[in-house]
């Protein structure tokens, strides 16, 4: 549980912090989008191509007169929720992986790692775009791609915690006394492991984020679903005319993922005080 102690070791991290209230007021625009900016942000708000603080538009408007502040608001809910499902099925899939291998060791370890090893051959973006490119563009099909080219590095780590730890004394007590492997998996191995897959899953919430734009920018995004990366793409025909279209947006990625980032360090410190005194 995070008790008070673990609550003063993260606020001690300031960058921590201020990324913690970057973050939640990014995750209030998108659960509110709608009552910000109600309306649809596909439809014509304005005339096209106003620049920021318009009568109409705050932060502009596009080629086809499509409200940008409407398009940011709404589309934090596609990266947000893109970012966190793709990391929870990628956690699904390497942490489970990642314990077999490490809890039994031998040749399910072996066969797991070459397994791992055949996905971390090919580039993560490359992986990406040919899953999506496949299969019909659609939410569904970018969280799927996103969670099978991120598990891997789960994988492993999962793997070394299990393997220090199979070892430890409260392990060989819980074999001693019987219980099943399931048992000593879930409940005397995986809390202990936590940490650092915590860490771990948060830094990867911001890359999946930043692969979800990278998608939609190269136009295999899900059509019909505003998102940061799609703003940017549709945009950068125009940029020398109409700066804001691409910059607003892409300021929005940069701030979600660097709050995501600031985030994880902090979480680091907390749960590894440790390493956050030997940096101090």
């Amino acid at each position: 549980m995070m008790n008070s102690d673990f609550w003063r070791a993260f606020a001690r991290n300031k960058g921590a912090v201020l990324g913690l209230v970057i973050l939640i007021a990014i995750v209030v625009l998108a659960a509110f989008a709608s009552v910000f900016f109600p309306g649809d942000p596909w439809e014509m708000a304005t005339a096209p191509f106003q620049p920021p603080l318009s009568e109409d538009a705050l932060l502009g408007s596009d080629m086809l007169g499509r409200d940008i502040a409407s398009g940011i608001a709404h589309g934090a809910r596609v990266s947000l929720l893109i970012g966190l499902t793709s990391t929870a099925a990628a956690l699904a899939i390497g942490v489970t992986l990642g314990a077999l291998a490490g809890f039994h060791g031998g040749k399910v370890d072996d066969a797991i790692m070459r397994f791992t090893e055949l996905f971390q051959t090919i580039p993560n973006f490359v992986l990406a775009v040919v899953l999506v490119a496949i299969f019909t563009p659609s939410l569904t099909t970018i969280v799927l791609a996103i969670a099978i080219v991120s598990w891997p590095p789960l994988a492993r780590l999962a793997r070394a915690e299990f393997l220090s730890l199979r070892s430890r004394e409260f392990v060989q007590a819980a074999i001693t006394t019987g219980q099943s492997n399931s048992t000593i998996i879930l409940r005397q191995i995986l809390p202990n492991s936590l940490s650092p897959i915590i860490v771990s899953a948060s830094l990867m919430v911001a890359t999946a984020i930043l692969l979800e734009s990278s998608l939609s920018f190269l136009g295999l995004g899900d059509p019909n679903a505003m998102s940061w990366g799609y703003m940017i793409g549709a945009a950068r025909t125009v940029i020398r005319q109409a700066w804001w279209m691409s910059v607003f947006p892409g300021l929005a990625i940069v701030l979600t993922v660097l709050a995501l980032n600031l985030v994880g360090e902090g979480l680091n410190d907390a749960l590894n005080p440790k390493l956050a005194r030997s940096r101090g």
